[in-house]
């Protein structure tokens, strides 16, 4: 599998994340893999069209100092703001042990459902928690939608193809897509944000806040991915 590669700096102990940010590089952690944290920093420009090309399933050949390390982006923090990615957790992987990890759904295909009968399409699910060795990661799944010919055709995990040596942990069962009348998926869109209104301006100030915390050094382990 060939990976992407990406050139950090070993950070140095009297620049603050502040400061880096001003300057327009990125402060940023290594770990895992039995290995002790190493802090980093990139630019900003660089690391964002990795991170672009990448995202969160595909192997990063991290180069620190002549040392290349099989890494994946585990956790980012981009400002509420900017939207500049303010601190990058970077996890190294065992190349011989498994992880877990969320890799996108892509839908693909056309369904005759939306083409003929006006059909509105209703995902519920955009990623899928796979475990596999790193050299087995899918950088993303398709889901074919050709299959929902009628209102209330649904697309579940078991029908999108697993490539071998991985194995997907959601229920078979479980919902990727489904099609339905306009005038009901208008219904269920206008019906979501008075439920969660108020919910909604709380998950905004606890973001804000989360995001803080996230920008300075913690390197805490954030996704749903670990080694087993």
């Amino acid at each position: 599998m060939e990976m992407i590669p990406l050139s950090v700096q070993a950070r140095m102990k009297e620049s603050t994340p502040q400061q880096l940010r001003r300057q327009e590089i990125v402060p940023c952690v290594v770990y895992g893999n039995d290995t002790e944290n190493i802090s980093v920093e990139c630019d900003h420009k660089t690391l964002l069209k990795t991170f672009t090309k990448a995202g969160e399933s595909t192997l990063v050949e991290l180069e620190v100092n002549g040392k290349k390390i099989p890494v994946l982006f585990h956790a980012i923090t981009f400002h509420p703001v900017t939207d500049k990615i303010t601190h990058v957790d970077f996890y190294a992987v065992n190349m011989k042990k498994e992880i877990e990890a969320h890799v996108p759904i892509h839908l693909v295909g056309e369904s005759p459902a939306i083409k003929e009968l006006g059909a509105v399409l209703v995902t519920s699910a955009d990623h899928l928690t796979i475990k596999c060795l790193p050299a087995n990661l899918p950088h993303a799944l398709e889901a074919n939608i050709s299959s929902l010919a009628a209102f209330g055709d649904t697309l579940t995990v078991a029908e999108i193809p697993i490539p071998q040596g991985i194995k997907v942990l959601e229920d078979a069962e479980h919902v990727i897509a489904s099609v339905q009348e306009p005038r009901r998926a208008e219904e269920e869109t206008v019906a979501a944000p008075e439920e969660g209104a108020e919910g909604t301006a709380e998950g905004e100030e606890a973001k804000e806040g989360s995001g803080e915390a996230n920008a300075e050094e913690g390197g805490k382990e954030k996704s749903a991915r670990k080694e087993s």
